[in-house]
């Protein structure tokens, strides 16, 4: 149920929008390609199973916690707003 000048469902297509990003941003995250033996950060060698789990790992479970807790700090919002939440 949408008011004002809002079409029906827009309230769903910005949700679905939202989490159709954020699906792309997380694949545009994964690794690709042939797995390092050394962290690319430390230099420190990635466990064969480490490896062997995740594809393309470019990262110690160190540096990758690291990355993770920076890239947390920066996580994106919601920024196709509806006029009306802007307003408010």
């Amino acid at each position: 149920m949408a008011g004002g000048f809002a079409k029906d469902g827009a309230v769903q297509d910005q949700i679905d929008a939202t989490v159709e990003d954020a699906v792309e941003r997380a694949r545009g995250q994964l690794p690709v390609g042939e797995s390092l033996e050394h962290c690319e950060e430390c230099d420190a060698t990635i466990p064969e199973a480490r490896r062997q789990a995740v594809p393309g790992v470019r990262l110690c479970i160190s540096c990758q916690q690291e990355h993770d807790e920076e890239a947390a700090k920066f996580s994106l919002y919601n920024r196709r707003g509806s006029k009306d939440s802007q307003l408010r």
